[in-house]
């Protein structure tokens, strides 16, 4: 009900003030509304060469993977040891829980 009535007071307020204060108010508008357009315009052209090198990014060729399958085949292989190596020490830490 505060809200309400606190609500009611300013747009009173504000009214009387902008019948009271037009031409100040219009000149204030008249300075405020450039600039915000200024700043609209900066921000989207900020935003639209953003958005541009995001697309030259894509176009960009994807690039041939750098190690070979003898590579890939070693990793492989070291994977599966580090695979067994768990496996004992899962079944070494049981043992002792026994």
């Amino acid at each position: 009900m505060k809200t309400l009535i606190g609500g009611a007071i300013g747009a009173v307020l504000g009214i009387i003030g902008l019948s009271v204060w037009w031409k100040p108010f219009l000149q204030l508008l008249a300075g405020a509304i450039p600039v915000m357009l200024l700043l609209g315009g900066g921000l989207a052209l900020y935003l639209g060469f953003d958005e541009l090198k995001d697309t030259w990014k894509k176009d960009e060729p994807i690039s041939e993977p750098t190690f070979k399958n003898d590579e890939t085949e070693k990793y492989k292989q070291e994977i599966d040891e580090l695979k067994k190596e768990i496996e004992n020490l899962k079944s070494e830490k049981t043992e002792k829980a026994e």
